[in-house]
């Protein structure tokens, strides 16, 4: 039986990508905007940016792909392919043809999986704008993880911009724990910075710093000036709820 979501004539595919464009635009998107009360700033940012790009963003909530697709402007994000782990959507027909639909998804090797790899690269040999989470999964804090040096390497290889994004408030909206999104319209903030591109000479683990800095920065300067928590502050949090109860003294 062929590999779930290896085909990749339908990321250069016209009538696919107008499709794929339709269901984010007038179904994906309106759907997340009515669950939640969405700001998203940096627009301008994205003026100068140029095909092929990758885009990345931290990853605390299912709400994160959503949220940045719908965020970017059409100009930008109606060829842009998103990396998704093969073993979590593309093992039936079904989950499939969902994540195809509506975040023009490719499958992207976690573990020990090695079916579709060289993936990334023959999409951006193609042209096609990838939009990837360096962190590999969700984050189950809300803090973000280190980032793999995946993205860092491929721009790198294509000398190729990346565009930062920071994501604040997904994590409270839809934790990673929790089966549903919280009710109410919670506020969160999608944050676009400007494109970053490997300095000459700069190796993919140094890359690969400046990015998950750039993020933080973005996301942290964010939260403070809205009055939610920051990175330091949820990976704090998430320390303290892990930590074993204090033992009670006698005299208590």
């Amino acid at each position: 039986m062929a590999k779930l979501g290896g085909g990749k004539k339908r990321f250069t595919n016209p009538l696919q990508i107008a499709a794929s464009t339709t269901a984010q635009q007038l179904l994906m998107k309106p759907a997340v905007w009515g669950v939640l009360s969405v700001h998203v700033h940096g627009e301008e940012n994205l003026d100068g940016v140029e095909e092929p790009f990758i885009a990345i963003a931290n990853h605390a909530s299912h709400f994160d792909g959503p949220l940045v697709m719908g965020a970017l402007p059409t100009r930008l994000s109606r060829r842009l392919a998103t990396g998704a782990a093969a073993d979590t959507f593309f093992t039936t027909r079904a989950s499939t043809i969902a994540i195809e639909m509506f975040m023009n998804a490719f499958p992207v090797n976690r573990g020990a999986t090695r079916d579709y790899r060289g993936m990334s690269k023959q999409l951006l040999s193609e042209g096609v704008p990838l939009f990837i989470f360096p962190e590999g999964t969700r984050s189950r804090t809300g803090g973000m993880g280190p980032f793999t040096p995946g993205v860092a390497a491929l721009a790198i290889s294509f000398n190729c911009q990346v565009v930062p994004a920071a994501v604040i408030g997904s994590a409270a909206a839809w934790p990673a724990k929790e089966k549903r999104w919280r009710s109410g319209r919670p506020d969160v903030h999608v944050v676009f910075g400007l494109p970053m591109r490997p300095r000459p000479g700069e190796i993919a683990h140094e890359f690969n710093e400046r990015m998950r800095r750039k993020v933080i920065e973005m996301h942290d300067s964010t939260a403070i000036a809205y009055g939610m928590p920051t990175q330091a502050e949820m990976l704090h949090r998430a320390a303290l709820d892990k930590a074993p109860p204090k033992p009670k003294k006698d005299d208590e």
